[in-house]
């Protein structure tokens, strides 16, 4: 598997996008990532915007960057909520520093306009925060995945397979 070896977090928070956070962390899994559910609370269960629950493993107060090897941050309405905390900002400000993937989807731009590292990237997200991505300095286009360098960006649940595939192919390297 050639993910094996490899560490990333999935940042959870209540109303994420169901198949935003579980894609991604299944599609990993499968390829032999260990990923970690992460939130402001560990062993604490978080319930997607369709019902769909998610137990953290940890609390973003138990992790450091620097034992992790990529980021993902899912949609819906929890990136909201965690662009909130300074913890989750400073890990993915720690992780842009070096260079580890980092991935968004949909509303999930939202938590990388606050950590302030859109600067220059060119990136996509859902439409209807397009405005935001742009006024935070990011080169926004309509695609359905975007990498740019360690960013890897995506539009919304359609683009699922695309987007798992180009965080995995990143990871890979």
């Amino acid at each position: 598997m050639r993910l094996q070896g490899k560490k990333v977090v999935c940042f959870v928070e209540h109303e994420f996008e169901d198949l935003e956070l579980w894609y991604p962390v299944l599609r990993l899994r499968e390829e032999g990532a260990a990923v970690h559910l992460v939130g402001p609370e560990a062993n604490c269960t978080y319930e997607g915007k369709y019902g769909v629950p998610c137990k953290s493993d940890k609390s973003i107060k138990d992790v450091k960057p620097e034992e992790y090897d990529g980021v993902l941050v899912p949609g819906g309405w929890a990136p909201d909520k965690l662009r909130r905390y300074p913890e989750i900002l400073s890990f993915i400000r720690a992780m842009n520093e070096a260079k580890k993937p980092i991935g968004h989807i949909c509303h999930a731009g939202w938590v990388l306009i606050s950590a302030k590292i859109l600067q220059g990237v060119k990136t996509t997200s859902t439409p209807g925060i397009k405005d935001d991505m742009e006024n935070a300095g990011a080169i926004w286009v309509d695609e359905e995945v975007v990498v740019d360098g360690h960013i890897v960006g995506s539009r919304r649940p359609p683009d699922l397979p695309a987007y798992a595939k180009a965080f995995a192919d990143l990871l890979a390297d």
